[in-house]
């Protein structure tokens, strides 16, 4: 007997098999979703979590919503967020600009400029920022004249925030636009250089464009951490902020309320801020699947 004749007589007889599907249309099977219930009792404790605090601030009278309300839009407020808003784009667009400076020098095929961009990172990334402003504010003591002006008079207290924040954010946008550049593909460049394109050219045409495809997150996470981190200026009487309702708690012992005003404003930006990182990202994201 062959091995084909063999096969066909050790194959099942025709007919629906026992252990197979039910007869009749599959589309008329009931689906009978997985329940989770582990899933919604948790959500269902925190959402009531959730309803008891925000009771129990709306009706705590110690919040003094009233106190809040009164100082929310008053001018000395308003001046103070002004100067945290000015503040932080000076600080992000310096410290950017001078971070993709070091950025490309960290990437030189220069040992000097590699080496002093990378004693830059290092050094400024390791002294605190509250130490860097105090520093700045008694530079004084140092050099107690620049330029034949005082130091006192060249350097007040908002220069000494721009340039100590500056340097601070400076090494670690250094950093940020370095990953953003090693992200692109090394073919890209190979190209361009086929094409004939200089250096420069390359970097703003091909590579940059590219690269901001991974700077633009973590430079969103900077500049809301800049905008919150400039409330530290307030030790140098800097009027930001911050230090604009204190001056108004210190006079009134109103404390609580006024602390309420600089954390609703920070709240407020932070979210406009995320709002536009958002639609930024998409921006830089188009032609990829990580569009969302």
């Amino acid at each position: 007997m062959s091995s084909d004749a063999l096969a066909q007589d050790t194959l099942p007889p025709a007919g629906p098999h026992p252990l197979g599907p039910p007869e009749g249309d599959l589309a008329d099977l009931l689906v009978v979703g997985r329940r989770r219930i582990g899933q919604w009792v948790a959500a269902t404790v925190v959402l009531v979590a959730l309803a008891l605090a925000a009771n129990s601030v709306a009706r705590n009278g110690a919040f003094q919503w009233d106190v809040v309300g009164d100082y929310f839009t008053s001018a000395s407020v308003l001046r103070g967020l002004w100067l945290t808003l000015w503040l932080t784009g000076a600080v992000m667009a310096l410290g950017f600009a001078l971070g993709t400076l070091l950025a490309l020098g960290r990437l030189s095929s220069n040992p000097v400029l590699r080496s002093v961009s990378w004693g830059y990172v290092w050094f400024f990334r390791s002294m605190p920022i509250l130490v860097q402003l105090l520093f700045w504010f008694n530079i004084g003591a140092l050099y107690p004249t620049l330029f034949g002006v005082k130091t006192v008079d060249l350097l007040g207290p908002v220069t000494i925030a721009v340039i100590g924040l500056t340097l601070h954010e400076a090494a670690y946008a250094a950093e940020v636009v370095r990953g953003g550049i090693l992200s692109v593909d090394r073919g890209q460049i190979e190209a361009a250089q086929s094409l004939g394109l200089g250096p420069w050219r390359r970097l703003w045409r091909i590579v940059l464009p590219q690269a901001m495809r991974s700077i633009v997150p973590p430079a969103g996470n900077m500049l809301i951490g800049t905008l919150k981190g400039t409330s530290i200026v307030s030790v140098i009487a800097v009027q930001d902020l911050l230090y604009s309702v204190q001056l108004v708690y210190h006079r009134t012992y109103q404390v609580i309320p006024l602390l309420l005003v600089a954390t609703l404003w920070y709240v407020v930006v932070t979210s406009l801020l995320s709002v536009g990182q958002y639609y930024v990202e998409r921006y830089y994201a188009r032609g990829s699947e990580q569009v969302r």
